[in-house]
């Protein structure tokens, strides 16, 4: 998690208090399954993943084989410590920074990964920048917060530290304008155990029969409409965009 200011520093220096390990676990899964699907054509040899939280992605990604060297950064001291503690095989380095400065010389790493990151960042372009500095290829993934009357919800969004919105388009258009070229993409739900897990399990509400059905009839509903109606459809629906960027000789000037 990433953000800019020495204060928001102080407050995410003890987020991850491991707590809450087994729905960090289980959202990490899918997180990293997207991550390695975009980038299976690319297989790269030096990975950074920036914002790395507690480490539940890198975990995957190790257990998986992705990259032979993991790198991380992270702004949070209690993140830090739990990922130092996973004592992951392919883990080089992990690195405390700033939110925006990373500790790397020019095209260090093949691939950065930057996983629900962007929507906790003040100043979103200056550290894609930096991620550009440092890689050829950025892999990104960020939640689909933006619905209609989503400014209704702000206490919801900033409760989580979202102080951005994203739909796959102004991400796309984010990106490329930043002089990054799109290379594969993918819209995802929300796996349907994932989803249960946090309305019994973490929100602690009711486990009935027709809230389990709810669930998984809305999932199965918006995968099908997905499939029938096109692209724009899945990505209306999609709870999270995923997307591999390459560097490009196209950068928007702005004044």
């Amino acid at each position: 998690m990433a953000v800019g200011t020495n204060n928001i520093i102080e407050a995410y220096n003890d987020f991850y208090t491991g707590s809450d390990t087994e729905w960090r676990m289980m959202g990490a899964r899918s997180k990293a399954r997207n991550l390695v699907e975009v980038c299976r054509d690319i297989k790269p040899s030096k990975v950074l993943e920036v914002g790395a939280g507690d480490g539940s992605i890198l975990h995957y990604l190790n257990e998986w084989n992705f990259g032979e060297e993991l790198y991380a950064l992270e702004i949070a001291d209690s993140g830090i410590s739990l990922i130092q503690n996973r004592n992951l095989s392919r883990l080089k380095e992990v690195k405390s920074f700033d939110g925006y400065t990373i500790p790397y010389a020019d095209n260090t790493f093949d691939v950065v990964i930057l996983a629900h990151v962007l929507e906790h960042v003040e100043h979103e372009r200056l550290l894609i920048r930096e991620l550009k500095r440092v890689a050829r290829y950025i892999a990104v993934e960020v939640p689909l917060d933006y619905r209609f009357g989503v400014d209704r919800r702000m206490k919801h969004f900033l409760d989580y530290g979202h102080i951005n919105m994203y739909t796959p388009t102004l991400i796309r258009f984010l990106l490329q304008s930043e002089g990054l070229a799109i290379m594969a993409e993918k819209t995802s739900l929300t796996p349907v155990d994932t989803v249960k897990f946090c309305e019994f399990n973490v929100l602690k509400k009711p486990k009935t029969f027709v809230k389990t059905i709810k669930i998984e009839l809305e999932f199965g509903i918006k995968k099908w409409l997905g499939f029938l109606l096109g692209k724009n459809k899945t990505e209306q629906f999609g709870n999270a965009y995923t997307v591999l960027t390459e560097k490009s000789t196209q950068t928007l000037q702005i004044f």
